[in-house]
């Protein structure tokens, strides 16, 4: 049973899922050396420009803009917190304990 006294809220791990990702194996030629991890995830955060340049000359430039509300997990908690739905529990586990401390 959940916080929330929801049944439904329950996450069973998928093993199948765990069996998939433990079978994919990174190709010869993908060669990381040297890379960093979320090294533009902080200027993705501000939003980006994509330009598609056509083949009869035309230019295309669209403007991705995050949506309102987007929250951004750090790499070392999204290991703990791998979608919306896990974060959105913990953050509602945590409410009742900020309006305790609020009354205080």
């Amino acid at each position: 049973m959940t916080v929330f006294n929801d049944p439904l809220s329950i996450t069973i791990p998928d093993p199948d899922h765990y069996e998939q990702k433990r079978n994919m194996i990174m190709r010869n030629e993908y060669d990381f050396t040297g890379g960093v991890r979320g090294k533009h995830a902080r200027a993705m955060q501000a939003g980006f420009s994509i330009t598609i340049h056509q083949e009869d000359g035309n230019t295309i430039t669209s403007e991705v803009m995050p949506k309102e509300g987007v929250v951004v997990i750090e790499p070392d908690i999204r290991t703990y917190f791998p979608d919306s739905a896990s974060v959105n529990k913990a953050l509602r586990c945590l409410i009742p304990l900020l309006a305790e401390r609020h009354k205080a």
